[in-house]
């Protein structure tokens, strides 16, 4: 059964505070990304196996796995990207059988949080700990993320949706960034031990994200589902059976797959050009930790203002044609990278300006776009889909990569060898009908699409 969205027209001023209030959460899970994700657990995690095997050439045993030391963080990464697959879906399916989504992020936010806050423990050869605290951290976040966006559809019309997600995205990178400010100041600063920086930093991540999710706690609220049995176990048996159906109905609108397959496609691009970054500005243009560093935290602060110049251009010259615009410019990104002068770290800058200026628009309109092409009342359901292409993609990127430099040798052909993701998905999104598919799924076509 189907319920429709409920979107409170009647009060505005109510509707403006809960959009507020989950704005903050994008706020509060951002740290995790930047602080933990991005920069500090890593390196971090890989001295610490190394210490644990006694040397890069000695391993360490995990899940039955017997890993070299270097290897380890992206054997954990993999293994939590493949759980991530596993538990998002039931977790969307969860959370629209029981309508209980207010409860069920919260559950998940302060359990990645407490995980997170664990990582000051892990020292020494404490490999294990905070590998199995990556673990729960990672795959409670990707959960915790279906269930927020899921918000979308029900705390916006369509009118506003591509500006709501568009202040979500950019309010993210704001918090994400003045949290990684802070803590690159102790890192950098040698005032405590680098360990001792590392491991504050990192706890400082779930404190963050623990902190702010009260705000979005306070001001979303539930809404009405079919009726439901309310004992646990039938309503996880519910879930399941709601999610299968959620992956046979998917057939029945084309289009949504269309989308879904051409967002996976260009956010592969996307992804793998800011995981591959840090490796091309090392290896190919010998630039050093400061400015590999400088330059994330210019990025988070430029995404800030690039997300909501997007929203703003979507509002011109309409949603799909922002994302493709953007496209482009990530293209001729892609290209001109393949040119920078070794050792120029202005050239960098720049390219790394121009990726923020993209980076938030392409994913918050992204967003909002599929939030119009699935039918309402399966919002987490449909966004487990979703976020399973926006992690499960990497490795579509990652293997580009791998044959590229295995043929080539060539960090310089590897980077611009991901071309082909922001063509082809350029290609797959002109072709998808978004009026039609947004009415096939029961929705109503904004002006601005």
């Amino acid at each position: 059964m189907t319920v429709p969205q409920v979107v409170d027209e009647a009060a505005p001023a109510a509707r403006r505070r809960e959009q507020r209030g989950w704005y903050w959460y994008d706020w509060a899970d951002s740290a995790f990304q930047t602080t933990v994700l991005t920069v500090f657990l890593g390196p971090y995690l890989t001295s610490v196996a190394t210490t644990a095997a006694g040397g890069e050439g000695g391993f360490v045993s995990f899940l039955g796995l017997d890993l070299r030391p270097k290897a380890y963080f992206t054997a954990l990464v993999t293994i939590s990207v493949l759980l991530q697959i596993v538990i998002m879906p039931v977790v969307g399916a969860l959370a629209d059988h029981t309508g209980r989504k207010k409860q069920i992020l919260a559950f998940l936010a302060y359990l990645g949080a407490a995980a997170t806050l664990g990582f000051y423990f892990v020292s020494g050869g404490g490999y294990a700990l905070g590998g199995a605290l990556f673990l729960l951290a990672n795959v409670v976040y990707g959960s915790a993320r279906v269930v927020y966006d899921s918000f979308l559809p029900q705390i916006s019309g369509v009118e506003e949706r591509d500006a709501i997600s568009s202040r979500g995205w950019g309010f993210g990178y704001l918090g994400g960034g003045l949290l990684l400010a802070v803590n690159l100041v102790l890192y950098l600063s040698g005032a405590v031990e680098t360990g001792l920086a590392v491991r504050v930093s990192l706890a400082s991540a779930g404190m963050w994200w623990a902190a702010f999710t009260v705000i979005p706690m306070l001001r979303l609220r539930n809404r009405p589902v079919a009726t439901h049995d309310a004992t646990a176990g039938r309503a996880v048996t519910g879930s399941f059976r709601q999610l299968g159906r959620t992956i046979a109905d998917l057939r029945g609108y084309p289009r949504t797959l269309l989308f879904l397959a051409a967002y996976l496609i260009y956010n592969d691009g996307v992804q793998t050009v800011i995981g591959f970054s840090a490796t091309y500005a090392d290896q190919e243009l010998g630039l050093g930790k400061t400015t590999q560093i400088s330059s994330i935290l210019m990025v988070q602060f430029v995404a800030f203002g690039g997300a909501l110049a997007l929203g703003r251009l979507a509002m011109v010259i309409g949603m799909k044609r922002t994302v493709l615009a953007s496209l482009v410019v990530w293209t001729a990104v892609v290209a001109v990278a393949y040119f920078l002068q070794e050792g120029a770290a202005v050239q960098f800058y720049a390219i790394a300006f121009l990726i923020a200026i993209v980076l938030g628009g392409t994913q918050a309109l992204s967003r909002a776009l599929y939030s119009l092409v699935i039918p309402p009342g399966r919002e987490a359901e449909y966004f487990s889909l979703y976020q399973i292409s926006d992690k499960g993609s990497a490795f579509l990127g990652s293997l580009t990569l791998t044959l590229a430099l295995q043929i080539t040798d060539s960090y310089r052909s590897a980077i611009v060898s991901l071309i082909v993701f922001f063509v082809v998905g350029f290609v797959l999104l002109m072709t998808v009908n978004l009026p039609r598919a947004v009415r096939e799924a029961g929705n109503e076509v904004p002006q601005h699409i």
